[in-house]
Order: structure tokens, then C-alpha cells, then sequence
């Protein structure tokens, strides 16, 4: 008897190749932005500023909620759905709550009457941080899908993609998030 050994391919799905690319095309452009941040800080009108306390909150937020993703991911894979679904619901309420504390941020500068238009300085803040939130925020309108998924009686299909998916791209604005705070407060 002879036994017949397959070999599976580790081939990306189409989906995680786009969301690569599209995570590609994300950095060049925040690669670009901040290069631009520091190119301009080198004019005379150039103002620095303090950030608002509220957007280290908000990194604590964001890093909690991708430790709830990963979680909820491996309680996918375990098939602990009721773990799973729970997990589901504090990242994407984390992820609500880092969007209105960013809100919150802006209103702050506001206040502080560092305005989108007064000088280049804040027009970069404004456009940089105002760039991630709206990824940010696609991330949360992803999240609210897989929470639609995850307590939808028709849905009962185990297809972790889609649940990887949005990990990864969550992580990503995660770490995005990072490096741009950890940049504004170098680069001033």
C-alpha cells in the first residue's frame, strides 16, 4: 500500500493580496505626508505645538482593541463563538471610542485656537491625524460587518478570511497610529 502525500500551496487569497496592496499604497502615502511635515517645519512661520493629552488615551484604546481582535481570532479558530462575538463587540466599541476621543483631540486644538487654516503646521496636523481616522474609520465600518456576520442567523459559514482581513488592516492602522504619534512628538 503506497501512501499519497499532497502538498498544499500557500498561496495568498486574492483579498489579503488586495489589502496589501492597498496597505502599501497607504504607507507611501503617509510616507509621504510626514516627509513633507518635515521638509516644511523648516520654514519661518512654522508654529510647534502640544498635542492633547487625550490622543496617548486614545493610543491605550487602540492597542487594547487590536489585543481584543487577536483574541477574537483565536477564539474563531478554537470555534468559541460566543467568545468570538463577544471579543467581536469590544474591538469594534473600542474602535468607536478611539474615533470620538480623536474627536474630542481636535476639539481640544480647536479650543487652543490651533486651527486647520491659521498656519502650515496645524494644516499638516490636521491632514495627517484627520487621514488616519478616516481609515480608522473604515476600519470600524469593516468591524461592524463582521459584527453584522457574527450574530447574523443566516451566516453560519467558518470562513476565517474575511475575520483576518480586518485583523490585519486593524493592526495596521494600530501601528500607523503609533509611528505617527511617536513622529509628531519627535518632529516638531
Amino acid at each position: 500500500m503506497s501512501t499519497v502525500t499532497i502538498k498544499q500551496s500557500k498561496k495568498i487569497h486574492p483579498t489579503m493580496f488586495t489589502l496589501w496592496a492597498g496597505i502599501a499604497s497607504i504607507i507611501m502615502m503617509f510616507a509621504g505626508l510626514t516627509s513633507a511635515y518635515i521638509v516644511k517645519r523648516n520654514q519661518a512661520n512654522w508654529t510647534t505645538f502640544d498635542l492633547p493629552l487625550i490622543f496617548w488615551y486614545s493610543t491605550v484604546v487602540i492597542i487594547i482593541s487590536s489585543i481584543t481582535l487577536q483574541l477574537s481570532h483565536k477564539a474563531f479558530k478554537q470555534r468559541e463563538m460566543a467568545k468570538y462575538r463577544g471579543l467581536v463587540i469590544v474591538s469594534l466599541l473600542l474602535g468607536l471610542l478611539f474615533i470620538v476621543m480623536q474627536g474630542i483631540g481636535f476639539n481640544q486644538l480647536w479650543i487652543k485656537g490651533i486651527t486647520l487654516t491659521k498656519n502650515v503646521s496645524f494644516s499638516f496636523l490636521y491632514v495627517i491625524v484627520g487621514l488616519h481616522s478616516l481609515h480608522v474609520l473604515g476600519g470600524v465600518i469593516a468591524l461592524l460587518v463582521l459584527f453584522a456576520n457574527a450574530f447574523s442567523a443566516k451566516v453560519r459559514n467558518y470562513n476565517i478570511v474575511p475575520l483576518e482581513v480586518i485583523s490585519t488592516y486593524w493592526h495596521f492602522v494600530d501601528i500607523l497610529w503609533i509611528y505617527l504619534l511617536v513622529f509628531l512628538l519627535m518632529i516638531r
